[in-house]
């Protein structure tokens, strides 16, 4: 099989981050680009699907963070594609908690469960800041009680998981106090994605900007799908990328755009290794569950007529045994898609600053992008968003200052070659007619790398 052309650039991973990376290097004169997705489209984690004649989307769903001083660039993405939103009203969220037997719970024991929730997390926090200082203080006690364990999942898997941190000791602490970044920056309120064209029509939209696309298809020969990438190879020389069909293809730079469950899974080798490192649709009869951690693993593990069978077993526990069937199910399973390994990144309670710029940080001439990799806006879609941005941006200014390197290189290289033709008693004019720094023999670069082993050559 013939290998294709070498490329400036290979991007790996066609979700937002990638067509972002993707759009800015081609706005800045890179055209001889490769993108490599593993699936049948691009999207990625962007995703939808048609379920009781309703497109719903399987993975991002919302546009988290509008309405303030700052616009949310996937805001303006929307507003500019004209894509249909519903504003998701949260307010009364935490205290509409219902009992097994369908009973509500009234709001002021709701709210004082809210509250001491609050306390809780608080004093979860003190302790570990405690303990990371060396005062040994004994943890409170965890949720027990139904309504102890719905507000703890409201308040940390729906309202505080991804907040903003602050320092101790060199670690990253979440806290109830700060708010999340998201919120700060672009506002307060949440849109619902509710378009038949799906969240992903945006990144179609920006892909129109340097693919060729004709009738909402991409026809791009650069765009390469159905394309699993199984091995990188990199080196000082550039980089080398293997699918599963068989395909090889090289380039000087990759822009590694995978979520970070593929990169902890085994779906790419790296040669050398890497360094260690409610009813959201209304009036459509749909119902959304959220399921996170281990439940959510346990739900993937079952068939779809199982996890049938026992949601319909709760709702009738709540709401009486006579509610109808539900005439279908649908289970996104993207902890059991080998090019996802999970929804969005959410990095632990207490972390090390540096783990997101460990994760971030090139190795070589490899460069990561993805929502992971952002270290405000991780698990949102502006943040894969501006995270490709970011990257691309950072790699333009390697290539910038590799094309400085070269030229100094060269420079120095030419300088003894017209000093030669003096000692023959010609001047450097006559001796050197047109000679121009690209003229100097290839060799002259290869004689310093004799004996050197590459993963490229």
């Amino acid at each position: 099989m013939d290998s294709p052309p070498r490329s400036s650039v290979i991007i790996i991973g066609a979700g937002i981050s990638g067509v972002s990376a993707g759009k800015v290097l081609a706005e800045n004169g890179i055209k001889d680009m490769v993108i490599l997705e593993a699936s049948d489209r691009i999207g990625g984690r962007i995703r939808k699907d048609n379920f009781g004649g309703v497109s719903v989307e399987l993975g991002a769903g919302w546009i988290a963070g509008v309405g303030g001083k700052e616009s949310n660039p996937v805001w303006e993405l929307a507003s500019q594609s004209g894509l249909r939103t519903c504003f998701s009203d949260y307010s009364n969220a935490r205290y509409n908690i219902y009992d097994r037997s369908g009973k509500i719970f009234p709001s002021g024991v709701a709210a004082d469960s809210y509250k001491k929730a609050v306390d809780l997390a608080n004093e979860n926090l003190k302790s570990l800041e405690a303990n990371l200082v060396g005062e040994l203080i004994e943890p409170p006690s965890s949720p027990k009680t139904p309504i102890e364990l719905a507000i703890d999942f409201i308040l940390h898997d729906f309202e505080m998981a991804g907040r903003e941190t602050e320092t101790l000791m060199g670690y990253s602490v979440k806290t109830e106090v700060e708010p999340i970044s998201t919120y700060v920056d672009f506002g307060e309120r949440e849109f619902l994605v509710a378009d038949e064209r799906g969240y992903e029509h945006l990144l179609y939209k920006m892909a129109e900007n340097f693919l060729f696309t004709s009738e909402g298809k991409i026809l791009d020969n650069r765009l390469k799908l159905n394309k699993v990438v199984r091995e990188l190879q990199h080196s000082r020389n550039g980089v080398a990328v293997k699918t599963e069909d068989g395909c090889i293809y090289e380039a000087s730079y990759v822009i590694l755009s995978v979520s970070i469950g593929v990169l902890q899974s085994d779906l790419i080798s790296f040669r050398p290794p890497l360094p260690h490192m409610e009813n959201a649709y209304p009036g459509s009869n749909i119902l959304v569950v959220t399921l996170t951690n281990g439940e959510s693993k346990r739900i993937e593990a079952h068939s779809d007529e199982e996890t049938l069978e026992e949601a319909m077993g709760v709702l009738r526990d709540m709401f009486g045994p006579h509610i109808p069937n539900a005439t279908d199910i649908l289970v996104p399973r993207w902890w059991n898609n080998r090019f996802q390994r999970g929804s969005y990144s959410n990095y632990p309670i207490i972390s090390d600053n540096q783990d997101v710029h460990d994760i971030k940080a090139p190795v070589g001439r490899i460069f990561f992008t993805g929502e992971h990799t952002s270290e405000r806006f991780s698990g949102y879609v502006h943040g894969g968003y501006l995270s490709g941005i970011d990257t691309s941006n950072s790699l333009l200014e390697e290539i910038r200052k590799e094309k400085e390197r070269k030229s100094e290189s060269q420079t120095f290289l030419l300088e003894p070659l017209l000093a030669l033709t003096g000692s023959l008693t010609l001047t450097q004019t006559e001796a050197v007619p047109s000679l121009h720094k690209c003229d100097i023999p290839t060799q002259l670069y290869l004689s310093g790398k004799v004996g050197l082993q590459e993963a490229i050559l």
